[in-house]
């Protein structure tokens, strides 16, 4: 066997890595993802329950809460499952066809959430420039083909990554520098030529997160224009109040994915430890608090959830 080929065939798995130097209180530091994984599958699955049960919260508002909801959760299970295997019980290999699919899943499920928040940015901006014609523009079956179009659009968009890069060799250090597998740093572990993954996931961002994100600002310019044309200084305040929870939620999901991209690029000398924490935050955080933003700032919402429980 050719020295290429034994490498390749030691290197049948991925290690994955938590927080470097601190191993000696792995098992503290896996208190606070247990108590997010609880809360993030508790407070989301809250949402669903309610959502589907309240008649009166079936509005496009609230579908696409729900919407939101299922994404989160499977952004919740699909990465915190290996990182409290990490912390709890040292289990750091993953073999990589189970990469493959948990990088799938995280992209994916990036990407419908992104596109999730346009459509709750649209939502807004409808139910503020047009209050009379919002029920007749935004009906339920209108509401449901468009969340559907941009699930198949994340998940289209993402499929041909895992089979791409299921075809190269892998023959460097199979060491990851996180507790889940991206496929940026994957595809750095590759001999092959990744010049086709690379402009292809350039290609992804720029027409998922880029595009949701612009469309996302631009909606927001024509909201606050509309407002500010509104006389009475207490509707417009009314009105800016409807925004606040789907400002939080596209602040706790963008705001890290920044912060990440800017540190690739510009940071190389930057603490690996920084690039580790900021990317449990871009992962955990918006699952974790969604569900809370959105109890507290919507009353109805909070309304159904204290009188299903109490």
């Amino acid at each position: 066997m050719s020295p290429l080929n034994d490498t390749i065939f030691k290197s049948a798995m991925f290690l994955l890595t938590g927080l470097p130097g601190q191993e000696d209180i792995h098992l503290w530091i896996s208190i606070p993802f247990c108590f997010m994984y609880a809360v993030s599958l508790v407070g989301n699955s809250v949402i669903l329950f309610i959502v589907k049960t309240d008649s009166s919260l079936h509005e496009p508002m609230y579908i696409f809460l729900s919407m939101l909801a299922v994404t989160d959760l499977g952004l919740s299970i699909s990465t915190t499952p290996t990182i409290l295997g990490i912390y709890l019980f040292n289990s750091r290999e993953i073999s990589f066809n189970a990469c493959f699919a948990q990088l799938f899943f995280i992209h994916s499920l990036q990407c419908i959430e992104s596109s999730l928040l346009l459509l709750m940015a649209f939502d807004r901006f409808i139910a503020i420039r047009d209050p009379l014609r919002y029920a007749s523009i935004l009906t339920l079956p209108r509401t449901a083909k468009m969340g559907l179009v941009f699930v198949l659009r994340g998940v289209a968009v993402i499929l041909p990554l895992p089979f791409l890069l299921k075809h190269f060799q892998y023959c460097r250090a199979n060491i990851l520098s996180h507790s889940y597998c991206l496929h940026q740093e994957v595809m750095m572990m590759a001999c092959s030529d990744i010049r086709i993954n690379s402009i292809y996931g350039l290609f992804t961002t720029l027409l998922t997160m880029g595009l949701d994100s612009l469309l996302i600002f631009l909606s927001y310019v024509m909201i606050i224009k509309t407002v500010l044309s509104v006389v009475s200084h207490t509707e417009c305040l009314r009105a800016l109040n409807t925004c606040v929870s789907h400002l939080c939620a596209v602040l706790l999901f963008y705001t890290p994915e920044i912060g990440l991209s800017v540190i690739h690029r510009f940071g190389k000398d930057s603490s690996p430890i920084l690039q580790i924490l900021l990317g449990y935050i871009s992962l955990l955080v918006p699952p974790l608090m969604n569900p809370i933003v959105y109890s507290v700032k919507s009353k109805h919402l909070r309304v159904r959830i204290i009188r299903a429980f109490i």
